[in-house]
């Protein structure tokens, strides 16, 4: 019997059509991945408490700069697989996959190592509340257990987007979360195990989405076996993996570190502040889903049309992800302005956390109406393979702009977690601007990988 294929060819057919399909599985596969972290922060604080869910927010976020680190280079793994895809190179594909999985295996290790050593050192540096701080420890050590299964995962699904396929994904991110849900309940509200059982049944519910990719891949007709022998590195691969996705891993890593510099300043401003940002924070991941989404599915769209030489086209599938972002992010945008009190009260029902929340998503919300242009802008020139220039503006907005803004406003001037907020905007509008010169200047058609 036949096995299956995991190919979707992006080069032919209905841009819009082609978008929509590839997006809406992508986006839901976030947005049931971001209830991970809104599961164990729901139940923790309806079981355990305004300590508890700083906690879990700060051990999530530190886990979460380390997960940013490895999608970069997955993303990046994405874009050579399917410009390779895209121009008929299978060796290419092969090679690809067997390397970066390769190197992902033996940097998910040594990142694990290094950082239950360094975790003390890392609390005391994001000024963790004395009340949180063993919730926020025990979080921490757990997930960093399961770094080889949270690298894996997201080497998988790049993989899978490369090829074109985002609904496999989403079926088993579906699974494991379900999963998850059933174990944080059981972990911290039968057993009370607080934060450290949250991060238990995260752990659990990653290594599953794992092994159910792995089981998939295999009864498919996957171009890497599994077998120990094909865990190689090609060096050819490599640098190239390494020139793609590096750039993009220092970006999600600066992105990243930016808004731990406002989490270590909400925290100095008490524990129902660092809650708030939080909240806040795990909401917003809610939020932007409909523009990471399509901004990724531009990507993945350009990088196979970029392949087959179709500039036209990538330039297309540019347009048309923008204006579906924005017509989703302005309705969001328009509902966090009327309800914020409503949708802060489902996670913490401390009436200090909601005033204080609702100071900090005032402004922090209208990052919404600014992020559709970003990240479909980000995604056109990351599927061209010219992340060095993407990643040179997203250090840009977050050193020269999230970080000075949230220090001015929210510590030197003393406004609060309303100036907090107006960090991320900023930044966003920055990055948008940056990366519309350089899309003006049409250097992004010369493709970095394949050459026509």
């Amino acid at each position: 019997m036949r096995k299956a294929s995991i190919e979707t060819n992006l080069t032919e057919g209905s841009v819009a059509r082609l978008l929509i399909q590839f997006a809406l599985p992508f986006m839901l596969s976030n947005l049931i991945q971001s209830l991970y972290n809104v599961a164990d922060m729901l139940i923790v604080g309806n079981y355990s408490g305004t300590a508890a869910i700083s906690g879990v927010n700060i051990g999530g976020q530190i886990t979460l700069l380390l997960t940013n680190l490895i999608i970069g280079l997955t993303a990046g793994g994405t874009v050579i697989i399917g410009q390779y895809l895209g121009s008929g190179d299978r060796k290419g594909v092969k090679e690809t996959i067997g390397t970066l999985l390769t190197f992902l295996l033996v940097v998910g290790v040594a990142f694990t190592v290094i950082m239950l050593i360094l975790s003390n050192e890392v609390l005391r540096l994001m000024k963790t509340p004395d009340e949180a701080w063993q919730q926020a420890r025990d979080y921490l050590d757990v997930t960093l257990l399961g770094t080889v299964f949270i690298f894996g995962y997201n080497a998988f699904s790049a993989i899978m987007r490369g090829f074109g396929d985002s609904r496999r994904p989403l079926i088993f991110v579906t699974i494991a979360c379900a999963i998850n849900v059933v174990l944080d309940i059981l972990f911290v509200g039968v057993y009370g195990m607080e934060a450290k059982g949250a991060a238990i049944a995260t752990v659990i519910s990653q290594a599953i989405s794992m092994i159910l990719c792995i089981i998939y891949l295999k009864r498919s007709d996957f171009a890497f076996d599994f077998r120990l022998r094909s865990f190689k590195f090609y060096k050819e691969r490599f640098v190239k993996i390494i020139q793609i996705g590096l750039p993009l891993s220092i970006q999600n890593v600066i992105v990243n570190f930016s808004f731990l510099v406002l989490t270590t300043i909400a925290n100095s401003m008490g524990v129902n502040a660092s809650a708030a940002v939080g909240i806040v924070g795990k909401y917003n991941g809610f939020a932007i889903l409909p523009a990471i989404a399509v901004g990724s599915s531009v990507s993945a769209m350009v990088a196979q049309n970029m392949g087959a030489g179709k500039v036209d086209r990538a330039k297309k599938t540019f347009y048309t992800g923008f204006a579906l972002a924005f017509s989703i992010t302005s309705i969001v945008f328009v509902i966090t302005q009327l309800f914020p009190q409503q949708i802060l009260s489902i996670f913490d029902d401390d009436p200090n956390t909601i005033s204080a929340g609702v100071e900090y998503i005032r402004t922090f919300s209208f990052d919404y109406l600014i992020v559709p242009a970003t990240f479909c802008l980000n995604g056109l020139i990351t599927g061209t393979g010219h992340t060095f220039i993407s990643s040179v503006c997203g250090i840009l907005s977050s050193i020269g702009f999230r970080v000075p803004m949230a220090v001015i406003f929210g510590s030197v001037l003393q406004k609060g977690l309303w100036g907090l907020g107006l960090a991320a905007p900023t930044a966003s509008l920055a990055a948008g601007l940056i990366m519309f010169v350089y899309y003006a200047t049409g250097k992004w058609k010369k493709s970095m990988i394949v050459r026509h």
